[in-house]
């Protein structure tokens, strides 16, 4: 690769109506020079274009506009966290080109496209606090950049990366979450992409020394880059990757201690339940609330207890989830048995007894799906009966695969490189620049 690639983000699939503000010119081939508010409508798969001066026009699908200079845009409502525990809408400013494109039922698609180095300004300071030292944002720099590389690589060779994986074998439900294959853009503004929230806190000195500094720099594994996966706590010990997505694994993603030194992996009930008890020594095992806003970036805040947690659910109440997340209707809730877990305890394979039938369902994240309102912080989890209550004790947010990002954040507190951080999650690696 020779040159910064332009990445194309989908910020939104909204229905109807899309406002915002140009600030600056921007120019578009159907209607020229543009500044100002807009409305853009959509309604028989045409767009209706207004803006400030209420000048209207009816324009097909779909709309680009470029920006002159350095101009930007600002969006208003802006979805962001959609299924998650701090789902919010936002108004979000962003660079380069606007694309408005039309889908069926009358839905807009906002997309924007931007060159690689400033897209992944703006995900170091969507995923993590600015304040951090520059070798951690480094570290984050090379991960999410080797991450997108090396889905649009291996998506370009074989076109066959799914946004969803289903595997139905008689009573089980397996289904796992790849990064999404979108028809219309390359990745979206989501978590299970990668966050993107605009020009949001981009102006941060580390920040930009932290992209400049690796700039075209990715994780290589044999000849390849990386697929590097990340999160925000793997609970003392990270995860394999199969235990996740598919059941393949990957050598740089297996499961290693999140620590100084080593934890043995958990092989069985008994270990687990011990461990998720417990409270372990490990980089990510972080309370100190003033060391965690120096981390997290402002959305996270709130959740605080994410090392070892604990979620109550009375027995109507998590029957009533079950068959709303589920799509199954179990009747009286009798049982819920772990059948698989990964080496960090992480959930694999589940198994819910009902009084109407049973289900084994998997992976990890479907898993947290249906055991919750929004999702569990993760599938490391050990169930406990006390009267009418379910009480789930865990351990861990999120898939725990790869980067632990507030562990590697620790790190980078406690004086390690860059290079130590990465060797450290991603055992075997080496450092490439490749533009």
């Amino acid at each position: 690769m020779k040159e910064e690639p332009k990445i194309k983000v989908g910020i939104m699939e909204v229905p109807n109506e899309v406002k915002g503000v140009l600030q600056g010119e921007f120019f578009t081939e159907s209607l020229g020079p543009l500044r100002g508010s807009f409305t853009v409508k959509i309604e028989g798969g045409r767009f209706r274009f207004s803006d400030h001066s209420h000048r209207t026009q009816d324009l097909s699908s779909p709309i680009r506009l470029r920006p002159v200079s350095k101009a930007t845009f600002t969006l208003f409502s802006v979805p962001i966290g959609k299924g998650f525990h701090w789902e919010r809408s936002v108004s979000s400013q962003f660079q380069g080109s606007l694309i408005l494109m039309g889908s069926q039922g009358n839905t807009i698609i906002v997309i924007n496209e931007v060159p690689m180095e400033d897209y992944l300004r703006s995900v170091i300071a969507s995923e993590m606090n600015p304040s951090l030292p520059l070798e951690f944002l480094k570290a984050q720099s090379i991960v999410a950049r080797s991450w997108i590389l090396s889905f649009l690589e291996r998506r370009d060779k074989s076109q066959t990366i799914s946004k969803k994986s289903e595997r139905a074998m008689g009573q089980e439900v397996i289904r796992w979450y790849s990064q999404e294959s979108h028809e219309l853009y390359d990745v979206c503004a989501e978590d299970h992409c990668q966050r993107y929230q605009g020009l949001l806190r981009t102006d941060s000195q580390r920040i930009r020394e932290a992209v400049e500094e690796t700039r075209g720099e990715v994780l290589f594994y044999q000849g390849e880059i990386c697929d590097t996966r990340y999160s925000k706590a793997c609970g003392g010990i990270t995860e394999n990757f199969e235990t996740a997505w598919e059941d393949q694994p990957v050598p740089y993603l297996q499961s290693i201690s999140d620590a100084p030194f080593p934890f043995p992996p958990l092989r069985t009930e008994e270990e687990a339940g011990r461990w998720i008890l417990s409270e372990p020594e490990a980089y990510c095992n972080l309370k100190d609330p003033t060391m965690l806003e120096r981390i997290l970036p402002e959305l996270d805040h709130p959740t605080r207890d994410f090392f070892r947690w604990k979620v109550a659910y009375l027995q109507g109440e998590l029957e009533e989830i079950l068959r709303e997340k589920s799509g199954y209707d179990f009747g009286e809730l009798k049982e819920i048995i772990p059948l698989e877990r990964g080496p960090s305890g992480r959930i694999k394979r589940l198994k819910i007894v009902g009084s109407k039938f049973d289900q084994v369902v998997g992976k990890e994240l479907e898993i947290r799906r249906w055991l919750s309102r929004s999702h569990l912080l993760s599938s490391a989890f050990t169930i406990q009966r006390e009267g009418p209550q379910w009480i789930f004790y865990g351990a861990g947010w999120g898939h725990g695969v790869g980067l632990c990002q507030i562990g590697g954040a620790v790190m980078s507190l406690r004086g390690c490189s860059t290079e130590m951080i990465l060797k450290h999650y991603f055992q075997g690696v080496e450092i490439k620049k490749i533009y």
